[in-house]
């Protein structure tokens, strides 16, 4: 259903460093390029975060409320992938732990301060 996410940045190359290594852990890659825009994902069919400068050319900012829920398939790829994203300079929006019976996640912002999660069911 979800074609794609976008957050937005105000410094794209240093927004794309981290996505870069960070998504490259889920075997994802760059599938869309533009100037103020870039794309991954594990295949062109399957959905894809973004990163873009905001079309307005106002600055980038974070929308209270708003977070993006990565699903992965284990506990111990939800602890390594949150453990990434706090040494590629992520702050930590949660420690990584089963919020109720069967879901599992870790919380953390980027470095615009997008919340993001990885997260697993079961």
């Amino acid at each position: 259903m979800i074609g794609y996410v976008t957050l937005g940045t105000n410094d794209l190359a240093r927004a794309c460093d981290f996505y870069d290594v960070l998504l490259a852990e889920l075997g994802a890659k760059r599938t869309m390029q533009s100037p103020r825009f870039v794309a991954w994902s594990n295949s062109p069919k399957s959905p894809a975060i973004a990163v873009a400068l905001p079309f307005d050319g106002k600055p980038a900012s974070v929308g209270n409320g708003v977070m993006i829920a990565i699903a992965v398939d284990s506990h111990a790829k939800v602890d390594a992938l949150h453990a990434k994203a706090l040494a590629l300079g992520g702050q930590n929006e949660g420690d990584v732990g089963e919020r109720f019976p069967g879901f599992y996640a870790g919380y953390f912002r980027d470095l615009d301060g997008n919340k993001l999660n990885f997260f697993c069911m079961g």
